[in-house]
């Protein structure tokens, strides 16, 4: 019987899906769609399929804090792979790889974006176990998705010849993004999208690696031979840098998929979005007679095919097609949604202007403490900060006025209206769900 590894590549901050997305705020972990990230969607739909097995995750140092708590908050254990720098994706596949291998050389990895929605769990779930049983065999699969309309916006892949497994074909190309006129042709002649997940067994892998990129082999397997556990529990394993940073910056596609004899594809039918912009956001969302999507403190009159969503203001819209109206409370994005990938050069424009708000929000959330940024300069910064019951943070230096709630500093309760001047070594416990005014000077 196959045994398999799910792997979950997390890096990436989802520039399209700004002003919700920021590189302090990556769009994996937003809840876009329901009560759960994609991140963690991608957890739940991966869970039964690891058998109690490792589920592993390959990141960045930025965005541990990210996975842990959202793993905690839908009850997966995870192990942490910690990229010490972003080198495309074929260094960390290859990491992953390496440290499946080392755990059992004949076990297969299940390589998965954290990025992604999938509508229909159980077809998913019956597509990845085709794809392991192919795998184990010595084929590296990808899902390819039945085009739903010519997208412009993936690769596309050219099933060609069925293999012995029913279901599975052996790649006869993957191509480029196609313009609109060339995508439709794809459609029609029975092209698949390339939905960047696969499966393959490790030691498959990296023995293509050695093969077409030996210098990614290498510092993979040297990376993860000397990493480092990075916490208590073992669970966070930091790749050594040194070796890792011999691994030349290339793309799973360009180092081994487009090279490879063991291509093969399985059809997928279920539902798939990359969640790659807005326009992907209001297509996976619920809709209601007249196509609008409706999320936060929204009302629409006499809209159709809009997206109105608000974490901030209320948003109201009268009278207007086709839009998408993102409000978050700093900022508010409105274009049409057919202009839904030109949000990348609306935030590259922000950042070249030295704009802040092109990568900061001010909100964020750790340990379960909401920050809320309500001013900042050069003297001091304001914050609201809203704790779960039983949080606990440190916020030394801070002048902290309760609104809500009861928090303790050391043997000190301290109740509504109240206010203290925190020094060097005090810590602030949340006994009840409170909120608190957090001032700050520079």
């Amino acid at each position: 019987m196959t045994k398999l590894y799910p792997v979950i590549l997390c890096g990436g901050s989802g520039t399209r899906l700004w002003p919700a997305s920021r590189l302090d705020r990556p769009k994996q972990f937003l809840k876009l769609l329901g009560p759960h990230s994609s991140f963690q969607e991608t957890l739940l739909r991966v869970r039964d399929l690891a058998a109690g097995r490792e589920i592993i995750i390959v990141t960045g140092a930025a965005m541990i804090d990210f996975v842990r708590e959202q793993a905690r908050e839908i009850g997966t254990p995870v192990v942490i792979l910690v990229e010490p720098e972003a080198r495309d994706s074929a260094p960390a596949v290859a990491a992953a790889a390496a440290y499946v291998e080392a755990l059992d050389p004949d076990a297969v990895a299940l390589m998965l974006a954290a990025d992604h929605h999938v509508g229909e769990i159980e077809l998913f779930k019956d597509a990845a176990r085709l794809a392991a049983q192919a795998a184990g065999k010595g084929l590296i699969v990808t899902f390819g998705v039945r085009p739903t309309g010519p997208a412009t916006g993936f690769g596309y892949i050219r099933p060609g010849a069925a293999l012995d497994a029913e279901g599975v074909f052996k790649v006869a190309a993957f191509v480029e993004k196609p313009d609109l006129p060339l995508a439709r042709t794809y459609v029609s002649q029975g092209y698949l999208w390339n939905s960047g997940n696969f499966a393959f067994k490790a030691s498959t892998m990296l023995a293509e690696l050695d093969a077409f990129e030996p210098c990614i082999a290498q510092a993979a397997r040297d990376a993860v031979a000397k990493a480092e556990r990075g916490d208590p529990d073992n669970a966070c394993l930091r790749l050594d840098p040194e070796s890792f940073a011999q691994a030349p910056k290339k793309s799973l596609d360009y180092a081994v998929m487009e090279r490879t004899a063991l291509a093969a594809v399985v059809p997928a039918a279920f539902s798939w979005s990359d969640l790659g912009a807005w326009d992907a956001i209001w297509g996976a969302s619920p809709q209601d007679g007249h196509g609008n999507a409706a999320q936060g403190d929204v009302t629409l009159v006499d809209s159709r095919g809009v997206l109105a969503r608000s974490t901030g203001p209320f948003v109201g819209v009268i009278g207007v097609s086709d839009l998408m109206i993102v409000a978050e409370p700093d900022a508010v994005l409105i274009c049409r949604r057919d202009d839904a990938q030109a949000v990348k050069t609306l935030v590259d424009r922000l950042k070249a202007n030295g704009r802040d708000l092109a990568q900061r929000h001010p909100v964020s959330e750790a340990g379960g403490v909401e920050r809320r940024v309500l001013s900042h300069s050069a003297q001091a910064s304001v914050e609201m900060w809203r704790f779960a019951a039983g949080a606990s943070v440190d916020a030394a230096g801070a002048h902290v006025q309760v609104l809500q709630g009861r928090l303790r500093v050391q043997d000190q309760d301290l109740g509504k209206g109240e206010f203290i001047a925190l020094t060097e070594g005090q810590a602030l416990a949340a006994l009840e769900p409170s909120t608190a005014l957090v001032t700050t000077f520079s």
